[in-house]
């Protein structure tokens, strides 16, 4: 199963290490292939030199230890052949999750919880755990 997780999931298991949301974004890259997209790295990247600078060294060693692949965002996205989502900037992560045909996209974005999509599966990281590791 291919898995994609968003940059808020990415922050906060980076931020907190040692927290369950670490542990559990572990578990998931550890049993299932981790799909990120190069502008879910490059906002992951931006969040962390702009809000958490002193932290940089925790980030970085936290994205070593990640065994994920990379796909590429489109650079132009049709709109009117993708679902439809509140917040048009998040568009190219939407298209990049199709694109890249994950099977599980997991995000803390409520935006995305109301996407109407069969594939992928739009999860919080609590929805997989309790589906897939309960």
């Amino acid at each position: 199963m291919t898995v994609m997780l968003d940059t808020n999931i990415l922050i906060s298991a980076g931020l907190f290490y040692s927290s369950r949301l670490a542990e559990l974004t572990k578990r998931i890259t550890n049993s299932y292939t981790i799909v990120l997209s190069n502008q879910i790295l490059e906002e992951f990247q931006t969040v962390m030199e702009q809000k958490f600078p002193h932290k940089k060294k925790i980030f970085e060693n936290f994205l070593k230890e990640l065994n994920y692949e990379t796909v590429m965002t489109p650079l132009e996205i049709d709109l009117e052949i993708y679902p439809k989502i509140r917040d048009k900037k998040d568009y190219p992560i939407l298209a990049s999750a199709i694109l890249a045909d994950v099977d599980v996209f997991i995000t803390g974005d409520k935006d995305f919880s109301v996407v109407d999509i069969k594939k992928p599966r739009i999860m919080t990281i609590e929805e997989f755990a309790l589906e897939y590791f309960c």
